[in-house]
């Protein structure tokens, strides 16, 4: 197939507007791109003004999927900016419910977005009459995850506990044990996801790119640590923005990003490639099960990364869980004593790295904001495997049906929450 066009208005089975639009002439990839066409959302602008106490519920509303991992975020940059290190039991209370949402998160990717194309139908709908017990395992997973969010949280999405220097309410120890039998029967129903994914099988397609995450220490990085390129180098938190840049692109209304390579990934496979050594051992096992080993290339494998991501979460909230419970968990003074200064937070979203920048006045009213998106890092990456893809393609006699749904395969691998992408530049008119 020498001349090839493909445009695929909004892709079904992703969060939010997206198109692929795809041009071959001559046997020669001439366009391929996945341009998101969401109205602009004006975040950034929202915070100016407000006051520090406003920051972390405002945000959150940038995603019902990734709440949390916006509150979380957002927590850190006022933090830093005022020179607040939390307590050793806010930090669990904070990974524990971020294990939470990372399970809720990938649960719904992998079963609900994912599994249907590996499948070979439309969306989950049809598998409730062929796959009833696997659609009641994936539902009572991502039930589980949700109610750890609302146990910590206080409510299952836009966590209203959780507060600049620690909590307003803490769980009580009945409502953790009773999280921890369930998470301890969870086990079960992510072996039997295991195995299901066995059978499932996954385009082969590779492209070396580079990946950035946080790197951890001693322990698998969501909340804490610096960042780390696959490319060998390191960098501060605080001096991202040395190392990535966003920039404008003409056909898409969220901005593209990049570091030294024209464009990176970021998400669960970027984390597993940097930190798989870090993993609970039970993790391992699931990697070496499904074929995931680091470094691993091959886009459509973010599911299975985050499948072993999901086994990690559940194993480590029961290890954290249990410190809690040890530590007789109390209500703590969270104390805020707010000065003019720039903060920043950087968390793993489940879908990667997710930065926020806040400088704050001496009363803690916010001056400036920068937010940028897990997506938003992604898109170029997305657009450079589609343009190594379609040449595969064409070269093993694919017919346009099959390379339009072989790329909607792959954008939907990368699991885009579009809507949180979508910023709004800063304009300045010159008379």
């Amino acid at each position: 197939m020498k001349n090839l066009e493909i445009k695929v208005e909004n892709v079904t089975r992703l969060e939010g507007h997206g198109s692929i639009r795809v041009k071959v002439k001559d046997g020669q990839v001439v366009e391929s791109a996945f341009d998101i066409i969401e109205s602009p959302r004006f975040f950034e602008v929202m915070l100016q003004g407000r006051k520090y106490s406003d920051s972390a519920p405002m945000t959150s509303r940038i995603c019902g999927i990734c709440a949390v991992s916006h509150t979380t975020v957002s927590l850190e940059a006022t933090e830093d900016a005022f020179g607040i290190v939390p307590t050793e039991q806010t930090m669990l209370l904070r990974k524990l419910i971020f294990h939470g949402e990372m399970i809720q998160s990938h649960v719904l990717h992998v079963y609900f977005l994912v599994a249907p194309d590996l499948l070979g139908v439309g969306s989950v709908i049809p598998l409730a009459s062929t796959h009833l017990d696997v659609v009641r395992m994936a539902l009572r997973l991502k039930k589980l995850g949700n109610d750890i969010c609302a146990v910590v949280g206080g409510r299952h999405v836009h966590p209203i506990s959780m507060a600049v220097n620690g909590f307003t309410k803490v769980p009580a120890k009945a409502e953790l044990s009773a999280l921890r039998e369930r998470m301890v029967a969870a086990r079960a129903d992510l072996a039997a996801t295991v195995e299901l994914l066995k059978t499932l099988p996954l385009p082969d397609f590779t492209r070396e790119t580079e990946y950035l995450s946080l790197k951890g220490d001693k322990e698998y990085p969501f909340i804490e640590g610096d960042l780390v390129s696959s490319d060998g180098y390191t960098f501060k938190r605080q001096d991202y923005l040395d190392h990535i840049k966003e920039t404008v692109v003409p056909t898409c209304t969220a901005k593209h990003v990049k570091a030294k390579r024209p464009s990176y990934m970021v998400g669960a496979l970027a984390r597993f490639n940097n930190n798989h050594e870090l993993l609970h051992p039970a993790a391992k096992a699931v990697a070496k099960a499904l074929g995931l080993t680091a470094p691993c290339h091959n886009p459509f494998f973010i599911s299975v990364a985050q499948l072993v991501e999901t086994v990690h979460c559940n194993e480590d909230g029961i290890a954290i869980i249990d410190q809690l419970l040890a530590r007789d968990i109390k209500m703590e003074p969270n104390t805020v004593v707010t000065k003019a200064g720039r903060g920043v937070g950087v968390v793993e979203a489940p879908r990667g790295i997710l930065f926020h920048d806040y400088t704050y006045d001496a009363d803690g009213y916010m001056q400036k904001a920068n937010c940028i998106i897990p997506t938003g890092q992604n898109i170029a990456n997305i657009d450079h495997d589609m343009n190594g893809l379609i040449p595969v393609l064409l070269n093993a006699d694919k017919g346009e049906e099959e390379i339009s749904k072989t790329l909607q395969i792959l954008v939907r691998a990368y699991d885009p929450c579009i809507s949180c992408a979508v910023h709004a530049i800063e304009v300045e008119f010159v008379k």
